[in-house]
């Protein structure tokens, strides 16, 4: 049995399905809004790479590595983005958050930090993960300041960790939260989510 299983979670109007072939056109449109490719510290496929992302990640779930989700809509189905659970450890009751993007019309709105909510709660209160991490690019200070409003803890820094598309070698910034700070950590999600949009974490 994989550690994680196919799963469907909802909330607030996102909803998180397991990625699919069928999802190619929606990622092609959600990456268009923003041309999110030409970013250089981010992982968006090109549109004529989309269906091998797609592959690619489910290859990943195949061998129990990762589990991908296209974020929908919950009303219309429209594909919003990705996220997914990734170097998932039993062993360790540990998993990862990453691989995640948003067209731009979702970027600084409720979706990612509900679908954060979904894939925490997720993680500490079904999987019953003792440790869920997250890494991100050295220059992406958005991402990093995102993570740090979810109530996650700055780990270090791997120097000399992973090429980027255009070639440079970055340093990875590693974080992660364990399960005795989850219930903090929830009950601040549900405070954001539950005031104005601007104080959302993009």
């Amino acid at each position: 049995m994989a550690y994680v299983e196919p799963v469907t979670l909802a909330a607030r109007g996102v909803e998180l399905v397991p990625l699919a072939l069928a999802h190619e056109s929606g990622l092609r449109a959600a990456a268009a809004d923003g041309e999110l490719w030409k970013l250089r510290i981010t992982t968006v496929p090109e549109p004529e790479q989309t269906r091998s992302y797609i592959e690619n990640a489910l290859a990943m779930r195949e061998a129990g590595h990762n589990f991908p989700f296209a974020v929908l809509d919950a009303a219309s189905g429209t594909v919003l983005g990705t996220t997914s659970f990734h170097d998932i450890v039993p062993a360790l009751r540990r998993v990862e958050i990453g691989w995640t993007w948003y067209a731009r019309r979702c970027q600084r709105t409720h979706v990612n930090t509900t679908a954060k909510l979904l894939l925490l709660t997720h993680a500490f209160e079904t999987l019953g993960c003792l440790v869920v991490g997250w890494r991100t690019d050295n220059f992406n200070f958005a991402s990093q300041a995102a993570i740090e409003r979810l109530g996650a803890q700055k780990d270090g820094v791997i120097r000399g960790h992973a090429l980027r598309r255009d070639g440079t070698i970055r340093d990875t910034v590693m974080y992660s939260m364990r399960s005795g700070e989850w219930p903090e950590a929830k009950a601040q999600l549900l405070y954001l989510l539950d005031k104005p949009r601007a104080s959302l974490i993009s």
